[in-house]
């Protein structure tokens, strides 16, 4: 699903407003005292222990955040793995989930089969003549989750958010974005020239000579590099109403004849009279070049892409020359074990279903229910400091608590779970088995096309580490997985766990409020709620925090995207406002008494450090600069304390610290 889902890999718990007298006082250790906390409170919190932290080689990173998922991958494992070795009852989804997990695990036959699996597909590729067969293909192959030149879903329409619609995205490119193709810093074209190995050893591995290998991976990339000129930026594709571009399928017919759209979605089943072109440029550039491009070059991209797609469902040679392409993009040193990648597979197709195992192990429903009572503290918090907007007018602060309170929480799992009963699992058969609940993943999504969006549904599985807000539903998701330590401790303080845990429920609630979010209704329709004053202050606002985080530089010469990082940077700098502010509704956020060596304050600030404790490779630290949408561990926490005042007092910050900003530069949004 493409739309502005706010992802946030980070872990959520409970806590009441109140400070309960069971709760013990965790001892703060590991701070670095060498270093002043006005200079950067990152390394002030987190110094000694990156120092010492061993990146897994099979990892591209360690500590918190999204790295939490590697231990979350072992946790799903056991349970497949128990589940695999058990007698299981015919139909149940531990028969289905292990009989999957126990194809993908049987290496002997994968090796065994090379790539006979797809010698099928590659045979229908070689019988392209024309156009036509061409994009008849490639619409057939999207049935089987094989996009290549075609990118479509099924999802909310921006103006009327309670019906499902189709949509178009741009696609076609094997580089992680568009301005890989373009740059020519050294980090870059070593890249470039990775993805062009890469190609390379997928054509001899089926078969081409060297020469004939090579010269297939420079037409393919030569076509990338066409299509990728056509692709909007990362920042470009945050631009909610340019990337809405609406259009009758019989004028987008007319207007793209080549495609042929009409027979596109016939063979795709999606029986739709209009549909959303998110990027029209892209395809634009598609309905042009399958002329000028010869049918024979297309068939090698094909060709390339299926490949691509596949190699890890075939033998140990493809997933091999896979994982070569990826190191030079995340720096991970050693393929992660077979049963990890399995369990990650498992949980990608089958999510739902290895979830309620997941819950009924680790998780609880008294969980569930303090999770929502601090999530209702931080909405109240939110709430009142809305009120105290010196910068918004009335009629809008009212608007904004409106949609404030229409958020739909979700917590732990979903209401309804999915059906799998359709997927037809065989054992020994994995690439098949992965092309079965692919197939119906999109029948899934195929079925919700034009119908009234059902919106108890989730976009994340249970077992997985993360948060987000969603646009289009008004809704906070924070899934099983994310309720465990470091972001919340069920022995630590109020101070600890509002730090963590609030910063990440308040992050959450702000991206309804971000650049993006706030473009949107409390029902989740792309419709004006501002008055024209009040946002023009607001977009003033919001270009203070591209300018601030623009300045922080991450590798030599390499900064934040500030541009590509607002919503994520304006999430983060409300976040910590509205957990601090809901922090001081406590008896110990009401205290000063020292716990230990530190405040109350101080340990709720030292607690938004440590829940971006984070270390990884310089290789995923580029890669995470140009393509993700928060900014790195560091500055989720410097960037939004150099704008608390409570911060600055908590710790004693002067003019001359690194962190300082003047009170009037500070920046006060939500």
């Amino acid at each position: 699903m493409q739309k502005i889902l706010c992802l946030f890999a980070v872990l959520i718990l409970i806590t009441a407003c109140n400070n309960k007298p069971e709760n013990k006082i965790k001892e703060i250790t590991g701070i670095d005292t060498t270093i002043k906390p006005g200079d950067n409170f990152f390394n002030y919190v987190n110094r000694i222990w990156y120092d010492t932290a061993q990146i897994p080689p099979s990892q591209s990173g360690v500590g918190a955040y999204m790295f939490m998922n590697y231990k979350q991958q072992l946790l799903l494992q056991k349970i497949l793995d128990s589940v695999s070795k058990a007698s299981n009852a015919a139909g149940s989804i531990e028969q289905m989930i292990g009989d999957f997990y126990t194809s993908g695990i049987d290496t002997t036959t994968i090796n065994n089969l090379g790539y006979e699996p797809l010698k099928p597909l590659l045979s229908q590729i070689d019988n392209i003549t024309d156009i036509t067969s061409l994009i008849k293909l490639v619409a057939t192959e999207v049935k089987a989750g094989n996009n290549s030149i075609i990118a479509f879903s099924v999802g909310p329409d921006n103006k009327n958010s309670n019906l499902n619609i189709a949509h178009l995205y741009q696609s076609g490119i094997g580089l992680p974005d568009r301005d890989y193709y373009f740059k020519t810093d050294a980090p870059n074209i070593a890249i470039q020239q990775a993805y062009k190995t890469y190609l390379t050893k997928l054509f001899e591995l089926t078969g081409s000579d060297a020469a004939t290998a090579t010269k297939n991976a420079d037409i393919v990339y030569s076509i990338d590099k066409q299509i990728a000129s056509s692709h909007r930026t990362n920042i470009e594709l945050r631009d909610v109403n340019a990337n809405y571009n609406k259009i009758s399928v019989t004028d987008l017919a007319k207007k793209q004849s080549n495609i042929g759209w009409q027979n596109v979605l016939n063979e795709m089943g999606a029986k739709t009279d209009s549909i959303d072109v998110a990027q029209p440029a892209y395809y634009d550039k598609l309905n042009s070049i399958l002329k000028s491009i010869s049918i024979n070059d297309w068939k090698i991209y094909l060709k390339a892409y299926s490949l691509n797609n596949y190699a890890g469902l075939l033998s140990k040679p493809f997933v091999d020359a896979a994982f070569e392409y990826s190191k030079a993009l995340t720096g991970q040193a050693v393929q992660k074990p077979r049963g990890e990648k399995i369990a990650g597979m498992v949980d990608q197709l089958l999510g739902q279903a290895l979830g309620q195992l997941y819950v009924k192990k680790y998780f609880t429903e008294e969980a569930k229910k303090r999770a929502f009572e601090l999530v209702n503290n931080l909405q109240k918090a939110f709430a009142a400091r809305m009120d105290k907007l010196d910068w918004m007018s009335d009629s809008t602060k009212q608007k904004a608590k409106e949609k404030l309170f229409a958020i739909t929480k979700k917590i732990g799992y979903p209401d309804k779970w999915r059906d799998y009963s359709n997927v037809k699992i065989i054992k020994g058969k994995y690439f098949e088995n992965v092309v079965a609940a692919s197939s119906a993943d999109y029948q899934f999504q195929l079925a919700k096309l034009n119908k009234t969006v059902d919106r108890s549904e989730w976009f994340t599985t249970p077992s997985t580490v993360t948060a987000y807000y969603n646009p289009s539903a008004n809704e906070i998701v924070f899934p099983a997985a994310i309720l465990q330590p470091p972001y919340f401790d069920v022995n630590a303080d109020d101070a600890l766990n509002y730090g963590g845990i609030g910063m990440v429920i308040g992050h959450e609630m702000t991206h309804a409020f971000d650049d993006q979010g706030a473009q949107f209704d409390k029902d989740g329709n792309v419709k004006n709620w501002w008055s024209k004053d009040d946002y023009n202050k607001f977009k003033t606002k919001t270009q203070q925090v591209i300018n601030l985080y623009n300045s922080f530089t991450v590798l030599d010469t390499v900064h934040v995207k500030g541009a590509l990082t607002l919503g994520e940077n304006t999430a983060d700098i409300g976040g910590v406002a509205i957990a601090y502010d809901a922090f001081k509704l406590t008896k110990q956020g009401a205290d000063v008494t020292k716990l230990g060596k530190f405040t109350p304050d101080q340990r709720f600030f030292i607690s938004v450090g440590l829940i971006w404790q984070v270390k990884m490779k310089e290789q995923f630290l580029r890669y995470w600069i140009n393509n993700n949408p928060h900014s790195p561990p560091m500055w989720r926490v410097n960037g939004p304390l150099m704008n608390s005042t409570y911060f600055y007092n908590a710790f004693n910050v002067k003019q001359g610290d690194k962190m300082y900003l003047s009170d009037s530069t500070r920046i006060h949004i939500w």
